[in-house]
Formats: C-alpha cells, structure tokens, sequence
C-alpha cells in the first residue's frame, strides 16, 4: 500500500504541524518505510512497534548533535513511521505495538492492515488517492513554482500556510 500511507501522513502533517519548511517528502519516505523493509525481511516486525520510531528519533537525535540543520531536515523520517503505525492500526496488536515489553515482535506477527481483505486495501489506496489529491489542492500544488520547490526540496509555500490559517 503505497497511496494510503502517503495522502494519510500529508494530511495528517497538514493538520497537525502546518511547518511549510519540514521535508514532506521524507515523511512520506517515513510512512512507507516500515512495509518496504516488512517486504524486505518477510515478515512484520521491529518497524511496526511503538519502539521503532522512538529509536529512530533518538539515533537521529545522538548522531546529529552540532548539526542543527540536518537534524531539523531529517526528523521528518521517524515523524513518518509514526503516523505509519497510525493509520497502519498497528496499535490494535498490543503484543507488537508495546515490544519490547511483549516478545512477539521477534518472531513475527499479523498487523491488522495485513489481514483485511483485497477489497478493504483497493478501499484503502483509493481513500489514499483522494487524500493526496486533497492535498495537492490544499498545499497549493496547481502552481508551478509551487511543485518545483514541492519536488526539490519537499517544502510548501509558506504563503499557502498563512493563507489558510487564518482565523484559526
């Protein structure tokens, strides 16, 4: 499932954070990452308990100490595999979610995404679609300059923001 997990973490970045300059781009990077290495290894694991992008977040912390920059750039990523276990439901399998307090996560399990029916998931990519078209609408992506900037460097127009924050 690649357009659920991105037009879910877009949205869920537009309407929580509004940071015009975080990578949107690596979050969605982020998002992805927890099925691309459960493809990868066989098997869901590590990448979908709570402890993953906690271990993300604080390796990335350590290894970008004086480095304000890049830890500002990249904490897009474990932002990503956060809002991955969020709509992923990896929540509702208590066992994985809360590993390592639970051994499950060692030997492999089911997350509730992966045991729904092919209907459920097209359901799921075509909700994902309508997501990221909502957002192209939202981020001002109609725009040219707007999606060069998008492509380039992940940012949204900070006038696109304060355009539709206000009030709020």
């Amino acid at each position: 499932m690649l357009l659920w997990f991105a037009g879910t973490a877009l949205i869920a970045m537009w309407f929580t954070f509004r940071d015009p300059a975080i990578d949107h781009r690596l979050v969605i990077l982020g998002a992805l990452l927890p099925d691309g290495l459960d493809i990868f290894l066989g098997k869901t694991r590590f990448m979908h308990t709570l402890a993953a992008p906690i271990s993300l977040m604080m390796l990335l912390m350590v290894c970008t100490i004086g480095r304000r920059q890049l830890r500002r750039h990249a904490l897009a990523v474990p932002i990503g595999v956060f809002w991955h276990s969020v709509f992923d439901g990896a929540w509702m399998n208590t066992d994985l979610f809360w590993w390592p307090l639970t051994r499950l996560a060692s030997g492999g399990a089911n997350v509730p995404l992966t045991e729904r029916s092919i209907l459920v998931i097209i359901c799921m990519e075509i909700i994902g679609l309508l997501l990221l078209m909502w957002s192209w609408r939202l981020m001002g992506m109609s725009e040219a300059s707007r999606r060069r900037v998008f492509l380039r460097s992940g940012r949204l127009d900070r006038s696109v923001i304060a355009s539709k924050t206000k009030g709020l």
